[in-house]
């Protein structure tokens, strides 16, 4: 209980910051959102309701990280989190994003994700056909690999010389092959999703500055996925937004190449003196350690 009444003070002495990375992070012109379940104690009742923690990283620039604490799966979540938010978003295919693109977002879909449905079908029955997807797809991250470093503009002109017609052949094929496999196999639902999501799948070959997947996003939620197996449910839904206040700077931080412990111990030593003009130079994604 020490302890966590330690933790209780940082997450209150830090939510200035937090305020400020939101708010840098709705200015981006891209996002990666993803959602995960978390354990909350209900009150008065002993039993745990499954809550959310909604993620979301941006996509260009240095990376701005930040969790949002929900009692539920519901889109509004996300939709009360963006506000006016006006940008692409990449997201999987849960439909609780689907209002925010009738609002006018840009909807990216992951290609790590039409790849994976591919790949289980293949784990599990040695689909041939499930291994062209997954090759078709391998030509596809080899051309962002070989764009990688190159400037925004030069990496839109490489994708619409190799990615589109990589792209066009993709859907002639799935487009010859649906009809041959039956409706209810494994191989016809992968081959479902990806045409299902076919529009927004491609749109990252229109832009140079958007991501192919969204793995990085997955990539911050790990550690989320790991941990709840150590700290099992937050006790309260307050304790749960304050834990994702906190992991959203320490996650940022280390996202940014900084020891999380450095940048906090650094932080909270300045944050007292800091002038709130001057509160910015402290979020993860700016700070420089004091000399």
């Amino acid at each position: 209980s020490t302890q966590g009444e330690w933790i209780g003070a940082c997450g209150v002495a830090l939510q200035p910051l937090v305020d400020r990375l939101q708010g840098e992070l709705r200015k981006q012109t891209i996002l990666h959102a993803d959602e995960t379940p978390v354990g909350m104690l209900k009150p008065g009742k002993g039993t745990i309701h499954r809550s959310y923690l909604f993620a979301y990283r941006s996509g260009i620039g240095p990376p701005i990280i930040a969790f949002d604490f929900c009692t539920s799966r519901s889109g509004q979540h996300a939709k009360n989190f963006l506000g006016t938010y006006s940008g692409a978003l990449m997201v999987d295919d849960y439909g609780g994003y689907k209002a925010l693109f009738e609002k006018g977002l840009t909807e990216l879909a992951c290609w790590a994700h039409a790849r994976r449905k591919f790949v289980d079908q293949h784990k599990a029955s040695g689909s041939k056909v499930a291994q062209e997807a997954i090759e078709r797809s391998a030509v596809l991250y080899r051309i962002e690999a070989e764009a990688r470093d190159m400037s925004v503009e030069k990496r839109l002109a490489y994708r619409h010389r190799h990615a589109a017609q990589a792209l066009d052949a993709f859907k002639a094929w799935l487009d010859v092959l649906r009809p041959t496999i039956l409706g209810n196999s494994g191989t016809a639902n992968a081959i479902d999703y990806t045409l299902r999501r076919w529009p927004a799948l491609i749109r990252y070959a229109n832009d140079g500055s958007y991501p192919i997947d969204n793995n990085p996003i997955e990539n911050a939620i790990r550690p989320i996925a790991l941990g709840r197996k150590n700290w099992l449910f937050a006790g309260s839904e307050t304790a749960g937004k304050r834990a994702a206040a906190i992991m959203s700077l320490l996650a940022t931080a280390k996202a940014n190449g900084h020891e999380p412990l450095a940048w906090l111990t650094d932080v909270l030593t300045r944050l007292p003196t800091t002038l709130d003009r001057d509160i910015d130079t402290l979020l993860p994604n700016r700070w420089t350690p004091a000399v």
